[in-house]
């Protein structure tokens, strides 16, 4: 009877994942068949998910009469950039934090937080005329400034869990034997920070390259990413590029996945 019932709950257990994929993941596949569908079959009523003749006009038309490669290169830009400010200084600022005998060191830490709590409409007005003032309206790097605004207290909140989950005797043997305290950061603490440091930098990526309401506003036709590209297609357009734009994420996910893995679980087990 107790084999039964383990059997029972696996395959409940079992059922109920799938459930959750596919909750996940249907919402992907409608847009896909959406892409390579014509006009008349994308607003059928009911929905055709198998029973429609597929078609790349769609992806053909999206990629030749619509500037998407430029929106794409400006959303890449834009990711990369503010993760690469958003590592280097967070990652500093979060060894300051964990290291240094700084005053109120976990009160900071706290506020810190809080800004990323923040949501990000709160910050629009002030962030937008900065920019205006400072005349990067509808800049890449105006839009850079902008993400670095919430990614930097998500990395540097972040490092400082990881960083602190490392024993301080790494540093200090490195420092007996002739290291300054940046080049025991550097040589020794950030080898054993590789998958924790891939892992944030992934979710700088999404953020960056997922947001629309400062890009939205920021921007109008130089520094447009994708997701405001997006709002301005039809129906079978924006399903085109929605799909395209999951791509690089997607590949980018699978190719570091074991990094991503052992980064999020680092801090789970303090030495």
């Amino acid at each position: 009877m107790d084999k039964k019932k383990k059997l029972l709950a696996r395959a409940l257990f079992y059922v109920v994942i799938a459930l959750v994929i596919l909750y996940f993941l249907f919402p992907i596949f409608y847009m896909f068949i959406t892409s390579i569908k014509s006009p008349l079959d994308a607003y059928a009523i009911p929905p055709k998910l198998f029973n429609f003749i597929p078609t790349t006009n769609n992806w053909t038309d999206i990629f030749t009469q619509k500037p998407i490669f430029y929106y794409m290169y400006n959303s890449i830009v834009v990711a990369l950039g503010t993760t690469l400010i958003s590592m280097i200084f967070g990652s500093l600022a979060a060894y300051s934090l964990a290291r240094y005998r700084i005053r109120h060191a976990n009160k900071i830490s706290i506020f810190i937080l809080i800004i990323r709590m923040l949501p990000s409409f709160a910050a629009v007005i002030p962030i937008f005329l900065f920019m205006k003032h400072a005349d990067l309206l509808d800049t890449r790097f105006g839009l850079i400034i902008a993400h670095t605004t919430f990614n930097l207290p998500f990395v540097v909140w972040m490092m400082r869990e990881f960083i602190l989950s490392l024993p301080l005797e790494i540093e200090e043997a490195g420092m007996i034997d002739g290291l300054t305290r940046f080049e025991a950061f550097y040589k020794l603490l950030l080898p054993l920070l590789k998958s924790s440091l891939v892992a944030v930098s992934i979710f700088c990526v999404i953020f960056s390259w997922s947001e629309f309401l400062l890009a939205l506003l920021l921007t109008q036709t130089d520094a447009k990413t994708m997701p405001v590209a997006i709002a301005e297609l039809s129906w079978q357009q924006a399903s085109v590029a929605g799909t395209a734009i999951i791509i690089p994420v997607l590949l980018l996910a699978i190719c570091v996945q074991k990094y991503l893995i052992r980064g999020l679980t680092f801090g789970a087990i303090k030495n």
